[in-house]
C-alpha cells in the first residue's frame, strides 16, 4: 500500500504545541509574503498572508508529493513547497475569477 499524501509541515508533527503553532504560522507568512511580492508587488497583509501559505502548504506538499514524489525536510524546504502551492492557489482563484 501506497503512503498517503504528506502536507508540507510533517516535518513539524513532533515537536508539537507552541513550537508547531509558530513554525506554522512562520512558514504561512513567508510562503504568502513571497506569493503576493511575486504576483501583485506587496502581501496581502499579515492575516491573508498567512492564510494563503496555509492554504499554499497543503496544495503544495500534495503536489510535490504526488507529481515528483517529493517530500519537505526542513523549514526551507517547507517554504518552498508552501510558496509553490500559494503561486498554484493564486493562479487558480484568478482563473476562476475570469470566468
Amino acid at each position: 500500500m501506497a503512503d498517503p499524501p504528506s502536507i508540507v509541515m510533517t516535518v513539524y508533527v513532533g515537536v508539537g504545541g507552541v513550537g508547531a503553532l509558530v513554525a506554522w504560522l512562520l512558514v504561512g507568512l513567508l510562503a504568502g509574503w513571497l506569493a503576493g511580492l511575486v504576483t501583485r508587488g506587496q502581501g496581502y497583509g499579515c492575516c491573508g498572508d498567512i492564510l494563503l501559505g496555509w492554504v499554499g502548504a497543503i496544495v503544495g506538499g500534495f503536489v510535490m508529493a504526488e507529481l515528483f514524489g517529493l517530500r519537505a525536510a526542513g523549514f526551507i524546504a517547507s517554504i518552498a513547497f508552501a510558496f509553490i502551492g500559494a503561486l498554484l492557489v493564486l493562479l487558480a482563484v484568478r482563473l476562476l475569477s475570469r470566468i
